[in-house]
């Protein structure tokens, strides 16, 4: 008997969120379609067949990791004002998602980045262009804080972004390699430090 399309979409949406898990601790080169229908009690065929290759499903894990990145992150600070609110929202959530991240090996972009960075393909596309939006991001919200005051006219955004994506990424590493379970509050002091540092000398206080 055919499958609804409601049927098909939760069966699908179910393959992603094992894959998605799987891919965090394997990374998505290691994501195999045997693993995965062994995990989901289904066939091979049943697995690949909602997305008729192995190389879309891990296009389909991805999406679905920063997805979940987007609603955990970027979604608190798109609900506050542009600028700096957005920006002390999003090192807020950012540092949160760091602590109680949902992956079994932390934030999965900073692990796929590390997976993929030499590795050339749809994958490592697909990731670049993921990562190219979030750095766009919180540029902008620094360009609008410069431009209401908030922030040094003469910063280099691009600095400022470096310097957080640093501080995340350092954080990651001591929390899954070092168990260091003061790395999410002390990157989130020093990232809320960094802005603060960068305020108009007449702001600072």
């Amino acid at each position: 008997m055919r499958k609804t399309a409601a049927e098909a979409r939760r069966t699908r949406e179910r393959i992603v969120e094992v894959a998605v898990q799987q891919a965090s601790g394997l990374g998505l080169s290691g994501l195999t379609i045997g693993t995965l229908a062994e995990t989901l009690d289904m066939s091979k065929a049943g697995v690949v067949g909602p997305f008729g290759s192995r190389a879309e499903l891990q296009l389909a894990a991805l999406d679905r990791a920063v997805e979940m990145f987007t609603e955990a992150v970027v979604a608190p600070g798109r609900a506050t004002g542009p600028g700096l609110p957005c920006l002390y929202a999003v090192i807020d959530a950012w540092c949160a998602y760091l602590a109680d991240s949902p992956f079994p090996n932390g934030c999965f972009v900073t692990a796929a980045s590390c997976e993929l960075d030499a590795r050339y393909g749809e994958l490592r596309t697909r990731l670049h262009d993921t990562v190219t939006r979030w750095r766009g991001f919180l540029t902008e919200q620094i360009t609008t804080a410069q431009a209401a005051g908030d922030l040094d006219p003469h910063l280099d955004p691009d600095d400022l972004v470096s310097l957080l994506g640093g501080l995340a990424m350092a954080a990651n590493q001591e929390i899954q390699l070092l168990g260091d379970e003061r790395a999410a509050p002390r990157a989130r002091r020093l990232m809320r430090a960094a802005l603060a540092s960068r305020r108009p000398l007449a702001l600072r206080g």
